[in-house]
């Protein structure tokens, strides 16, 4: 093993590194990957996957609690926390054991251990403090992924206070749940919550919810989220706990004044940081600025043959973003000549909650302030008889154009299956398309997709049922 030479090491086995993995093998690279944990990574392992998971099942929930408006009749609805959790985990579990299959079906030899560069293409190896190797690579990928930001003074424990991690695998339901933080991870886990009963209150340190979001959406949100039972608190900030045996108080800043709330559990939800300590980063020429590691374009790093993707390389935080860079990545390392870098304003980004959230490319603000005259569109959920007919009428789908050439520029939706429907505008915006390609297309009836075409003829006044 110490002798062996690759074409190309992978460090890590995420969505970015085994999908980087399986692509350099497609294309006739000797590769090897190294993961000292699960493959799959976070995403599949502690985030996208399991809590999908976790939210269908909450979702189910609230339909059956909700029958009688489907003209059912349901009583004596409960649930089994231990049964749900174990779906989630046993689903992860599964896809795990998928990822371990599709990378022995491509040859990629899959390195068991915490992968350390030397610098001049070497790699350590650690399996545990006794047994370690080197081996050396033409090229290497960082792909170690990120874990979740700690705030000084706010340490998660593991009991009262929760990361990702003790929120999927809960022990107890919580009767009093505090969510720091309002960006997707934190409203999703908010939504699970208060589905299956929790009192969920949301602080944000921001003046608005979903910061990331266009601002119509995010106000849209917080009102729908609101009716359903959450609490949010903005321009908050959690300076302190004080925990019991089986409760805590939050002690939180609030329009300059201190306020002391008690709850049950809360879940600590207040972004990630990237996994850049102990990978040998001294060794080489690699830099690292606020947390993350600086590449270029094509990803590569400062020190000839090395590469990062993912979350390690800064935002957005996303498995499909960090999907996408380890083909190009790759592709680039190969020297295919039809590769092109990734535009990150082109990629979607998706909330699982009830109601779902989705949307790509600028939002209204951003597009004013970068110096479009721009048309913008909408059509609510009300107005389309497919979702009135799913019993799901609350939503808006909006989206924004260049008024001097109808370039697509952004969409931004919230309610049902918007997370699925958000992929034709993402398609659009890849394929460069303007107003007229859209208003041209026919969309089937009865559908949920027809909003996306009457957001579009909004947009131009020639809306038919709005």
């Amino acid at each position: 093993m110490s002798k062996k030479k690759y074409d190309l090491v992978v460090i890590g086995g995420g969505p970015g590194g085994y999908v980087a993995a399986i692509r350099a093998s497609q294309l006739g690279l000797n590769t090897a990957l190294v993961e000292y944990e699960n493959l799959g990574g976070v995403c599949l392992n502690w985030g996208c996957i399991p809590t999908k998971a976790l939210l269908k099942t909450a979702e189910v929930y609230r339909h059956i609690k909700n029958a009688e408006k489907y003209g059912l009749k349901v009583s004596e609805v409960e649930y089994d926390l231990d049964k749900i959790v174990g779906r989630s985990r046993n689903i992860a579990g599964q896809l795990s054991t998928g990822v371990t299959g599709l990378l022995k079906k491509n040859n990629v030899e899959v390195i068991k251990g915490f992968g350390r560069l030397l610098g001049d293409g070497r790699i350590n190896v650690a399996r545990d403090q006794a047994s370690s190797f080197d081996f050396s690579a033409e090229n290497i990928i960082i792909a170690s992924g990120a874990r979740a930001r700690v705030l000084s003074g706010l340490e998660p424990d593991g009991e009262l206070i929760w990361t990702y991690k003790e929120a999927m695998t809960p022990d107890i339901m919580p009767k009093k749940l505090l969510v720091v933080g309002s960006g997707a991870i934190g409203i999703e886990f908010a939504s699970f919550y208060n589905t299956l009963g929790a009192e969920v209150t949301v602080i944000e340190v921001l003046p608005h919810i979903l910061p990331a979001e266009d601002i119509e959406i995010s106000e849209l949100a917080r009102k729908l989220f609101e009716k359903d039972g959450i609490d949010f608190i903005t321009k908050a900030k959690l300076t302190s706990f004080k925990k019991k045996k089986e409760t805590l108080t939050a002690l939180i800043n609030i329009d300059e004044k201190a306020h002391e709330l008690d709850f049950d559990r809360a879940i600590m939800a207040v972004g990630i940081q990237g996994n850049h300590e102990n990978l040998g980063l001294e060794n080489t020429m690699v830099k690292v600025e606020k947390g993350h590691i600086v590449t270029d374009l094509w990803n590569a790093t400062a020190e000839t043959g090395v590469y990062a993707i993912g979350d390690i390389v800064g935002p957005p935080w996303l498995a499909h973003k960090a999907s996408h860079e380890g083909i190009i990545c790759v592709e680039r390392i190969a020297g295919k000549k039809k590769t092109h870098p990734l535009d990150k304003n082109k990629i979607p980004g998706c909330t699982y909650s009830y109601p779902q959230i989705a949307s790509v490319g600028y939002t209204e603000a951003q597009a004013i302030e970068k110096g479009f005259d721009i048309k913008v569109g909408r059509f609510p959920f009300v107005g389309n008889g497919k979702a009135i007919a799913l019993g799901e009428p609350e939503g808006l789908i909006k989206t924004i154009f260049d008024a001097s050439n109808g370039e697509l520029l952004g969409a931004h939706m919230i309610g049902a299956e918007v997370t699925e429907l958000i992929q034709g505008y993402s398609i659009g915006m890849t394929l460069e398309t303007t107003e007229a390609e859209i208003i041209e297309t026919v969309f089937p009836h009865p559908t949920l997709s027809e909003m996306m075409h009457e957001s579009v003829l909004n947009a131009y006044e020639r809306a038919i049922h709005y």
